[in-house]
């Protein structure tokens, strides 16, 4: 159990250094994944989906897509992920959710 701890104190370390390094622009082995923001409208109207149909596909509420294509809000996190791959991979996401 003491080994255990010390390793995760280690990694939780390592984490916040790497972090502590990266905002002060200092170089480091750190993966940052960056995504660019992405017009939810146009990802829908590609794919040829209704509003409720788009949201009952991918698990988005449908206020919150109305939200996103009136630009009242930006998709964040984990949604910003999933629509960075819908816009690129509609049919491979639609395939893996259906599975």
């Amino acid at each position: 159990m003491v080994n255990d701890m010390s390793d995760a104190f280690s990694s939780i370390q390592q984490g916040l250094t790497e972090a502590i390094q990266f905002s002060q622009g200092k170089p480091t082995e750190t993966i940052v994944h960056e995504f660019t923001p992405v017009d939810v409208k146009t990802i829908r109207t590609q794919i040829g989906m209704t509003q409720v149909e788009f949201a009952s596909a991918f698990g988005i509420s449908l206020g919150t897509l109305r939200h996103w294509e009136r630009g009242d809000r930006k998709p964040r996190g984990p949604a910003l992920v999933l629509l960075n791959v819908v816009a690129k991979e509609p049919e491979a996401v639609l395939r893996a959710l259906s599975a």
